[in-house]
């Protein structure tokens, strides 16, 4: 971050709070039979090291050997030094080493801890990995109570969206409807959507599908490729929407094979897939405009729709070598040392690059990147297109107004506020966001789990408390309400294509801002008040944030 900030969402403590919960994979479950419910590291070590953990025992042991390793052969040789071969290992590769600003923790090779720079922070602590193995079955309060949820589960994932192709599976839509990114989220068209959509990609690669332990949604899918020129295995699993959409319509690449080849390059160095494909149609974009020349490019030829120089960047940012070296830094800090007015094409919120959720289109949502500590993170508010397809369960929640995408008004900033703070529990409780259990199935969980007798207005406010203490840490680091912002592109309408006269209004925007301020109980300036901190339990932050308002 410029000015010397450090986000939440870049580089900082919290930052493990707020990667995307749909991670981790047989991690966390082995974590729990090891009889743990989390793992905090402070400090550095002297050297590389590992973290073994086994059925309550942990132990720190020396990782030189593998230091500079990539995630497979990370994963593979903690493995046969621990003696159990079916130890979960989450893992930095080559970029979180490196500190790579977007590194990611890879569990088990195909299982990203994705966003936020995890990686990096683990790099900096000389920590390679931290490997689990326990045969301890978790207790639960009333365990007959969690059968009928768990049969609930089980049969409204036959036919959840995602069972058969996964999360891409609706990307012909979203270039329809304007949802899709395409050339560094200018807007236009992307006719060749239908060859790199994860139905394309099942019907030409597939060999199965898989899910975290015991989903029965199942939506990874496993590929394979074995011809030339980029064969890859099935290790690494198979790329979700995000990954489809960063390297193809992001960059106008239609070459499945190679974006493929790029998702099985970001487990393998441990780089965030979104960050990796927004910074180089940044670098793109720099290249067309003459920002950058081919002798900033290391000779490559960074023109949108470049597969092969495509590849060649995810390599490079991985192992920060040559013009990957200033792009590993995110695009936000590459604009500021390049200059020449490239901060403007940096698609980011708080030094996070913005998802591939169209704010134009979905302007709830682009409001939440705007004032989520985090910045431009999708996994931590609702999708403003959902709502009707889930109108029944969250009018218990209070929210049962149909409201257009395209829409930024006071009902929606309820919306933002109400449903944001429910779709945001899952990074809270440690689910997925994609369990299609109903908001009472949830509370019931977490009490037959737990043994509390919870209500979702505690729940709720669990993740008010929670996002609120994000917001003191931002402000305590220097961040104040101008940092709420999104990037002009998204103030201006695409010349052409769905979304053609369709922009964000900033005036708009500065006026929803200050009521889901009010709503959060936080002052115009977004400070929480100190009514607000005393009802969170949260007063020994009003210190802190006198300081800030001085």
């Amino acid at each position: 971050m410029g000015s010397g900030k450090s986000a939440v969402g870049a580089k900082s403590p919290l930052t493990g709070a707020y990667g995307e919960s749909m991670g981790g994979g047989m991690w966390g479950v082995e974590l729990k039979r090891a009889k743990y419910d989390a793992v905090i590291i402070e400090g550095k070590a002297k050297h590389p090291v590992y973290v073994w953990i086994r059925n309550g025992k942990v132990e720190i042991k020396d990782a030189s050997e593998i230091w500079g390793s990539e995630v497979k052969e990370t994963t593979a040789w903690l493995r046969e030094v621990t003696g159990e071969g079916r130890c979960s290992c989450a893992v930095i590769g080559p970029s979180g080493e490196q500190q790579v600003n977007f590194a990611s923790i890879i569990a088990d090779c195909n299982h990203a801890f994705g966003r936020c720079g995890m990686g990096a922070v683990m790099g900096s602590k000389n920590l390679k990995a931290i490997a689990v193995k326990g045969n301890k079955l978790p207790l639960a309060a009333e365990k007959e109570k969690l059968k009928p949820l768990n049969l609930s589960l089980k049969s409204k994932s036959v036919h959840h969206p995602f069972r058969k192709y996964g999360t891409g599976c609706r990307m012909r839509k979203l270039e329809e409807v304007g949802n899709l990114p395409i050339r560094n989220h200018s807007g236009g068209r992307f006719p060749n959507v239908h060859k790199i959509d994860a139905v394309a990609l099942m019907n030409r690669y597939g060999i199965g599908t898989e899910g975290c332990f015991n989903c029965p949604v199942r939506c990874k899918k496993k590929i394979r490729i074995e011809e030339a020129p980029w064969p890859i295995a099935p290790a690494f699993g198979g790329p979700e929407y995000e990954t489809l959409a960063s390297f193809g319509s992001n960059l106008l690449i239609d070459d499945l094979e190679a974006i493929c080849k790029a998702h099985e390059m970001c487990n393998r160095f441990g780089i965030d897939s979104i960050s990796t494909g927004a910074t180089i149609a940044f670098a793109m974009e720099c290249f067309e405009n003459g920002i950058l020349t081919l002798k900033d490019t290391n000779d490559i030829p960074l023109y949108f729709g470049n597969a092969e120089g495509m590849l060649q960047m995810v390599e490079m940012i991985g192992r920060r070598k040559g013009i990957g070296d200033l792009l590993a830094d995110g695009s936000k800090r590459a604009a500021e040392a390049i200059g020449k007015g490239s901060a403007e094409l940096a698609m980011q919120v708080k030094g996070l690059e913005v998802p591939y959720h169209e704010p134009r289109y979905k302007q709830g949502i682009g409001l939440r990147y705007s004032v989520h500590p985090t910045g431009a993170n999708h996994a931590t508010g609702v999708m403003d297109d959902m709502l009707p397809l889930l109108l029944e369960d969250w009018e218990s929640l209070n929210v049962s107004e149909m409201i257009p995408p395209t829409e930024l008004s006071s009902r929606k900033v309820r919306m933002v506020y109400e449903l944001g703070l429910w779709a945001e529990l899952p990074n809270y409780l440690g689910y997925c966001i994609f369990l299609p259990w109903s908001v009472i199935e949830v509370r019931d969980a977490v009490a037959a789990i737990t043994g509390w007798q919870v209500t979702t207005w505690k729940l709720m406010k669990a993740v008010e408390r929670g996002v609120t203490m994000a917001r003191i840490f931002n402000l305590r680091e220097g961040f104040t309400r101008h940092d709420d912002k999104l990037p002009d592109r998204f103030y201006t309408s695409p010349s052409d294509g769905p979304l053609k006269g369709v922009s964000v209004d900033p005036e708009v925007l500065k006026e929803a801002q200050v009521l889901y301020y009010q709503m959060m109980g936080w002052d115009c300036l977004g400070i929480p008040t100190e009514g607000t901190l005393v009802a969170l339990d949260l007063e020994w932050a009003i210190p802190i944030l006198r300081k800030v308002r001085e």
